[in-house]
């Protein structure tokens, strides 16, 4: 994959391909983790926080207790 590094006020900047976005669930405005290493750019998509996650719970989609059976051994319930 290849992208044309154009000037970005000060800076320098490419886009990145639909593709890879839509691959890795990056929307504009998301945040992306940009690692240096060795002479490359690594990019990768941030990772949701349990917070992040906790807050698309909603009563519509969460779930009833789930039983599994008896304790079978030593459990402490």
């Amino acid at each position: 994959m290849q992208a044309v590094v154009q000037k970005w006020g000060n800076s320098l900047g490419f886009r990145i391909p639909s593709l890879w976005a839509k691959d890795n669930n990056v929307k504009n405005g998301s945040t992306v983790e940009v690692i240096a290493e060795k002479g490359k750019i690594i990019i990768l998509p941030q990772k949701k926080t349990l917070d992040d996650m906790l807050e698309m719970v909603t009563p519509e989609n969460i779930h009833s207790e789930i039983s599994t059976g008896y304790s079978v051994g030593n459990e402490e319930w």
